[in-house]
């Protein structure tokens, strides 16, 4: 492993936040007041997302005195060490394949599951609505006596 540390990239975090940016922009030409304010508070997002992701998790930064003075052997400039119920547990070998992040990744994938049929579904109901010869109601269309079944 090299002595780089894998955070505190702040190059990194410019040019990230910099090139996204200017592509956001190059499809969303604000005009008004509003569209400024939308942008505005679209690039603090962005340049917080990558500032996490390689400047300091805010987490650590906040923790950081009480981690520091508990934990002084720790790297906390080290990836796994961002993994804070990993380190803060003591458990060893990789963060990843660990029950924080099994849980987070099997409960990610279940709601993103329920997520896709939700949006399916509306998406569907949408399309039925838009095509619908009399929208409020469409009358002419005969409806289903048994809802569909789920798969």
């Amino acid at each position: 492993m090299s002595n780089l540390p894998d955070y505190g990239l702040w190059q990194l975090v410019i040019i990230n936040s910099v090139i996204f940016l200017i592509f956001v922009f190059s499809f969303f030409k604000p005009q008004t007041k509003r569209d400024w304010r939308t942008f505005g508070a679209f690039s603090a997002f962005v340049i917080a997302l990558f500032t996490e992701m390689y400047g300091f998790p805010l987490t650590i930064y906040l923790l950081s005195g009480w981690l520091v003075s508990r934990f002084p052997e720790v790297d906390w400039f080290s990836h796994d060490s961002s993994h804070l119920f990993q380190t803060l547990l003591g458990w060893q070998g990789n963060a990843h394949f660990g029950p924080p992040s099994c849980r987070q990744q099997y409960f990610s994938t279940g709601w993103s599951g329920a997520a896709g049929n939700f949006m399916e579904s509306a998406l569907q109901g949408a399309a039925r609505f838009y095509n619908c010869p009399n929208r409020p109601l469409c009358q002419d269309q005969a409806s289903p006596s048994t809802p569909p079944s789920l798969p």
